[in-house]
């Protein structure tokens, strides 16, 4: 999937986890810091490659890049497994922690929706032809559905004019149908 598929796939994930759970107190800082968290969880896996849209996000990049993808073996290799979800989940913990001294913010809330924002990624490129590698190092990449030549082109026309409209479709069904439930969290628990 594509940079952007992955970003609308992460705010999907965390709006039915918002709409579909109990609602919780939270600060504007929190809400601001989870948001962005869930945005940079949705794009972390694929680090792995130089090109990845994370990287031309970041200042210099490009050239961190290039010290650190050969790190994690290749596209869709490690950061793309049940290995890579463990791996990043504690890392993003302990720099979470380490943060938590300057950015005052609910940490635990950040660390889940980055957590959030990551495994949507992973799922979403399961649809993909080229598969995910979940039981990494075992080198078999799992794809839904089983028959490769049935999954979805990464940039192709399903991803473009199927899997991105079903996304913003998601989004626009949950917000309308759980919009008393978002603005009673806008006006009552974001503090």
């Amino acid at each position: 999937m594509t940079g952007r598929t992955h970003d609308l796939g992460a705010f999907t994930a965390l709006t039915y986890i918002i709409v579909s759970q109990p609602l919780m107190h939270i600060g504007l800082a929190t809400t601001i810091v989870a948001f962005s968290a869930n945005m940079i969880g949705g794009l972390m896996p694929d680090i792995d490659q130089p090109t990845a849209d994370l990287w031309h996000k970041l200042p210099a990049g490009t050239v961190y890049s290039r010290l650190f993808t050969p790190l994690l073996g290749g596209h869709r290799f490690i950061s793309h497994s049940i290995f890579g979800i463990v791996l990043f989940g504690f890392g993003s913990k302990f720099i979470l922690n380490s943060a938590s001294h300057v950015l005052l913010v609910n940490m635990d809330i950040v660390w889940w929706s980055f957590m959030i924002g990551f495994l949507s990624h992973l799922i979403l490129d399961t649809f993909t032809k080229e598969g995910v590698p979940w039981l990494f190092p075992i080198p078999i990449k799992f794809g839904i559905p089983p028959i490769k030549a049935l999954r979805i082109k990464t940039g192709g026309m399903i991803e473009k004019a199927g899997v991105f409209p079903l996304l913003l479709i998601a989004n626009f069904y949950m917000f309308y149908e759980y919009h008393l439930k978002i603005l009673d969290f806008i006006h009552h628990y974001i503090k």
